[in-house]
Parts: C-alpha cells; structure tokens; sequence
C-alpha cells in the first residue's frame, strides 16, 4: 500500500513524489493533464527530487490515490523527465508496443497522403503517433530517424525492426538531437543504422515538384517536410507576382514560385552553400534561373538597402529560423519577428502578400499574430491576416497537446 502524504509544518498535504522504486506519484492538476493526452512530465513535477533510474528505465506515474495514470521512460538529464509510451496498465513498453504504433502510423499515412507524386513525408510524428521524442521522415527508399533523448535507447532497435517490416527501405539513418539541461549538444551528421549507404544526392517529389535532399547532413537534410502546405499556399498566389524569400535555405519557396510563374524572385540567405542547393532544386526540375536573384547575406541589411532603393515585392516569404547568431548579430524569434516583419513592410508594394512563418512551440499564433500587428502599425500600413495554416496531415498532433502545434504559417494582405 501506498504510504499517506506527509504533513507540511503549516499543515497542509505534501504528496511525496516517489512511491516505491519504478513508480512516482505525481500531483493531481499533472495526472489530469496527462490523462488527457499530454506525453511529458516535466523535471519541475518532480519536486527537485532526483530518482536512481538510469536513462532509458521504464516509471509508471500514479495520481495522488494511487491510482495508474501513465507509463514512460524515465530521462534523467532533460527538460522532460518522462516520456508517455502508454496510459494501459496492461501494456508493457516493449517491441510489440512499438509495432503497433508505427504500424498505425503507417495506416494512417496510407489513408491521408496522395498516392503519387510524394515521395518525401514524416512516416512518424512522435507524440502524435504515439513515441514521444521519436520521429522519422521518408526520402525516397531511404528513412531518417531523430532521436530527441537518450531515454530512447531501449526502444531502438525495436523500432528499427518495426520499420524495416512497414515500410522496407533501403536504409534507415539515425541522427541524435539529445538536448540536456545544459542545452543543445553539437550535431554530428546522421549515421547508417540499418541497410545501405544511401547516393549522396537522393531526388524526391513533394506534388510532382522534385528537390534533391542529403540524409546524412547534419543540420537538415536540405526540405522542411513540415511547410509543404505553406508552400503551396504561395504558390497558389506567386504567379506573375515580385517574390522575395527571406531565410530561403536551399530555395523550397522559391522553386514552388518558379513552378507557379513568378515573374521574379529573389532569394536571401546568409550561406552561399544554400543558394547552390538552392540552384540545384531549380536545376532538377528544369526550370531557368533567368529572372533569379541569388542573395547571400543578413536579411536586415539586405532589406535596408532594398528599402532604400525604393525596391519592392508582391509576395514575401519571411521564414527565419528560431533562432541563429552569426556576425555579431543574434536573432530570435521570441524578441526580433516584430522588427523582421516591419523591416519586410518597408519593401511591400500596395495590396501585396507576405507569408508570415514561425517553426517554434515558444511562440504562440497570439504572440505571432501580436507581433505583426505592432509592426504594422509602426510602419504605418494595414496588415491583414487572410489564411492561417498549420501542420500537414502526416504531422499530426495528440489532442491534449497544444504545444505539439508548433507551425504557424501566417497570409497577410497588406494595404
């Protein structure tokens, strides 16, 4: 049996967060949240109180009665101490577990995604999909799995069983994206776990529009698989029209635009290894690069120039990375999107779009949404949102999980 809660010295009930060994008794207001589909337990939860477990160990989490809430695997160096795999009290975490759910997530890829023309798609969206820190991205014949903690490492090969026999690849990539307390730790470039070594250049098509990908590149493999709707979406509005692709990586928007008819784009970015990337994509789908503008460079200097050039754009795509540090300049999109986006309305022409993207759970659509409108009224145009879009059906998100909506893609008309 359980032993009572201790008393406080002003009286009041303190539940300890341990229960016996494997077990932790956690809070009420946290049992009910989990209950409802949320899949971490935060290290805070636990009161400061350190558990033996190693990395990896498997805790059951039980409310303040003792009763079975969830069980998890058990990190003892993260923000998230613990990880949901099960709220049955019946299923062990084991390979079987963890068939079912990548089998599931094959179900459902197979009822959602189109038939043809898609050849690069996330297989597995963790927390969606029922493996919380897991996730893992078709390119081709090829999978890349991302593991997000050492807590995983028992569910590895299981895993890696489970997926040779859904989806028969030729070779299953790993890359380790483990964040400790301490912060993010360097990221090495993805290793072969199973099967083949992969072309270093492999071809894939999201809707027919082709891009050539690297699933050993360390710091992406070259395709945000999580922004093809918002592609399209610029797509659906780019033809005839000036474009201009802020942070544009290896140049997705702007292929999308070049396939729509754009009538000129530019793309900015500080790597001019992205731009080759960049004009590689526009290669492998036979489009020109007449009518390209390739920028390397800070988006704030390239914008102040353009602004004072009386330079301007139809469409603008502003999709900065969280957050970067590079030339004596750091950006976030916490403290600096309302600056980017005033900057950007300095170069828009009357009645233009600007796609307005955040790729972070840290900002919400209101603190998005609020950001572009004190940027607007500082530079004194009417700014509208018309379309808000999200994540794509093969990524999806377990209700009870608001935080697991971390895309906002943001069509504002601006006047």
């Amino acid at each position: 049996m359980s032993p009572p809660p201790t008393k406080t010295r002003r009286g009041a009930p303190s539940f300890e967060p341990r229960v016996r060994r494997g077990v932790v008794r956690i809070a009420g207001d946290i049992a009910t949240r989990l209950r409802a589909g949320h899949p971490y337990l935060f290290r805070e939860a636990l009161g400061g109180r350190p558990l033996r477990e190693p990395a990896g160990a498997t805790i059951d989490l039980v409310d303040e009665a003792g009763e079975f809430v969830a069980r998890g695997l058990y990190d003892p160096d993260g923000v998230v101490a613990l990880r949901v795999i099960t709220r049955d009290a019946d299923e062990p975490i084991a390979a079987a577990a963890v068939e079912r759910r990548v089998n599931a997530a094959r179900r459902l890829r197979e009822q959602l995604m189109p038939k043809q023309g898609m050849t690069a798609y996330r297989v597995l969206h963790g927390e969606g999909d029922g493996l919380p820190g897991v996730t893992v991205d078709r390119y081709g014949d090829h999978l890349v799995v991302h593991l997000f903690s050492p807590a995983l490492e028992p569910l590895r090969e299981w895993l890696y069983d489970a997926l040779e026999a859904a989806w028969k690849p030729k070779s299953i990539y790993e890359q380790r994206r483990f964040k400790p307390l301490a912060g993010d730790a360097p990221r090495g470039p993805a290793t072969l776990a199973r099967g083949e070594l992969a072309p270093v250049e492999i071809e894939v098509e999201e809707y027919g529009v082709k891009f050539v990908i690297d699933v050993t590149a360390p710091l992406g493999t070259g395709l945000f698989l999580d922004l093809r709707e918002g592609r399209r979406v610029v797509a659906e509005h780019a033809a005839g029209k000036r474009v201009l692709n802020l942070f544009s990586y290896t140049g997705a928007f702007s292929v999308w635009a070049a396939r729509a008819g754009a009538k000129e784009i530019v793309s900015v970015d500080l790597a001019t290894k992205a731009h080759g990337r960049a004009r590689r994509n526009l290669q492998v789908n036979g489009f020109s690069e007449a009518g390209h503008e390739f920028i390397p460079g800070d988006a704030f200097k390239v914008l102040a120039r353009m602004s004072e050039r009386k330079r301007s754009f139809d469409l603008i795509v502003l999709d900065p990375p969280s957050f970067s540090q590079a030339k004596g300049r750091v950006f976030s999109v916490q403290k600096d999107y309302r600056e980017l986006v005033e900057a950007a309305l300095e170069v828009t022409a009357p009645g233009a779009l600007v796609a307005c993207v955040s790729n972070t759970m840290k900002v919400s659509s209101e603190e998005l949404d609020r950001a572009i409108g004190e940027a607007s009224v500082r530079a004194r145009r009417m700014v509208r949102i018309v379309e808000r879009r999200g994540l794509p059906a093969d990524f999806p998100v377990a209700a009870g999980f608001h935080e697991g909506h971390y895309l906002k893609f943001f069509l504002c008309a601006v006047v």
